[in-house]
């Protein structure tokens, strides 16, 4: 599965590290997810939300 969120689908991003001396090479963003269970419909399910979603109350988790 990839690394995106269920609720707001925050995903992956690619850029550039630069170094002192101008270099660039590739890097990766990554979103800090978390797996968390919820009712969704009177159905239990499991989610990958971004801390931020979790944060702001989208959904509530289940213990």
């Amino acid at each position: 599965m990839s690394r995106t969120c269920d609720i707001c689908g925050k995903h992956t991003i690619t850029g550039n590290s630069v170094s002192h001396a101008k270099n660039r090479t590739r890097r990766t963003w990554k979103p800090n997810l978390v797996k968390v269970r919820t009712e969704v419909q009177g159905t239990t399910i499991k989610l990958k939300i971004c801390t931020r979603c979790l944060k702001s109350d989208f959904i509530t988790k289940k213990v």
